[in-house]
């Protein structure tokens, strides 16, 4: 079970034959009533065969569809590892569970695509961060939001100084590491670090701590792939600027947390880090929307939600605006470029507002996802066009 990230959206997105179930569920994570967590799920997938069987499948063609997630009942384990939100996505050849750190609403859809509209605040500008917590002897990494947070287990990274010094030196002479370039967009400042050899380091009085902080980083970078989440570093004061000085990632803050993390709960971490990423959230929002405004009027601000659909899977919108808690059913056809509307869902609909979402994250464009009253134009998309 994964953390969804930008990069399996093109999996999510891929174009298959047959009926797609996405799944939505709050989860118990701790005592006895974890034992909940399977009867929900019961309960949601009797609700999904239900949709099938009503568009049409037979019974036998649904219960090899929902197989994977029926196999899943009975693994104890499973659901007593959990954060605040499970999703789950199946359709033919393919099934993905996912943890979410967001107390998640029961929802069940059937559709040809998948919906994800409900993890819009992972994937969006204004939604999730990271916390490094760093020290000598320790590593956690934490993936947050506003409200909640969950523990990443990252692996192939060492864990402690005395780890570090234990991996191969030869290799580690071969790797150089180029420092953060630009600043990113949205508003989120980076920090600037410097390219670090390994064998110059040897000449450092804290060789050891930079080697290890090299190894943290090489290791995040893979794990982080694609993200363009703010990462936020807490730990004591001097090992901030070690750790900055090996940074590659392009989204660290500069502004960190500081004093030793390896007392702190990660519910007091995720408190400390929103006070350092809130705001450049805020900042981007707001900048975004104040450039919506500069640009009305020019053709490259939009609010009709065809265009919107047709500019994002052309990968010409830069910024989109998306209201939570709101759906706009219709049909969306690739092959024939065409986007119908509709008031009410009708069979085979899927929410057009998260298919202008998906593409748009998908061509690298940004989302905010926000308070229905807050989209510009107070209509359920509006976006920025790249040209």
């Amino acid at each position: 079970m994964d953390l969804l990230s930008r990069d399996d959206l093109a999996t999510l997105l891929e174009t298959r034959p047959g009926w797609h179930i996405s799944m939505f569920m709050p989860m118990i994570q701790r005592g006895a009533a974890t034992q909940q967590n399977p009867i929900r799920c019961k309960t949601l997938l009797r609700q999904v065969e239900e949709q099938l069987l009503a568009n049409g499948l037979r019974s036998q063609e649904t219960e090899e569809l929902l197989q994977p997630i029926q196999q899943l009942l009975p693994n104890r384990d499973f659901w007593q590892r959990q954060s605040q939100g499970l999703a789950l996505f199946i359709a033919p050849q393919i099934f993905r569970a996912y943890r979410v750190p967001l107390a998640l609403d029961e929802l069940t859809v059937v559709s040809n695509r998948f919906h994800i509209k409900p993890l819009l605040s992972l994937l969006s500008g204004n939604g999730h961060f990271f916390v490094l917590a760093l020290s000598q002897k320790g590593l956690r990494l934490l993936r947050g939001t506003r409200f909640d947070v969950d523990e990443v287990e990252l692996q192939g990274v060492p864990h402690s100084v005395a780890e570090a010094l234990q991996y191969d030196d030869i290799e580690k002479r071969d790797h150089h590491y180029p420092g953060a370039q630009g600043r990113p967009a949205g508003g989120i400042a980076p920090f600037a670090g410097h390219g670090v050899d390994v064998e110059d380091s040897a000449h450092e009085p804290h060789d050891a701590i930079l080697r290890y902080c090299q190894q943290v980083d090489k290791g995040l970078r893979a794990f982080l792939g694609n993200e363009h989440a703010p990462l936020v570093l807490a730990g004591v004061e001097y090992l901030l600027p070690i750790y900055q000085r090996a940074n590659t990632y392009p989204y660290l803050l500069e502004d960190g947390i500081t004093g030793s993390p390896e007392r702190l709960r990660p519910e007091e971490l995720q408190a400390r880090a929103w006070a350092v990423v809130q705001p450049h959230f805020r900042q981007a929002q707001e900048g975004a929307a104040a450039r919506y405004r500069q640009l009305v009027g020019t053709g490259r601000a939009i609010s009709d939600i065809q265009a919107i659909v047709m500019a994002a899977y052309e990968g010409r919108i830069d910024t989109l605006f998306v209201a939570v808690g709101v759906q706009q059913w219709g049909s969306f056809d690739s092959g024939s470029r065409t986007v119908e509307v509709h008031q009410e869902a009708q069979a085979g609909d899927e929410d057009l507002l998260d298919v202008a979402a998906m593409y748009t994250l998908l061509r690298r464009g940004t989302v905010h996802a926000l308070t229905p009253e807050s989209v510009p134009e107070r209509t359920p998309a509006a976006a920025i066009t790249r040209y």
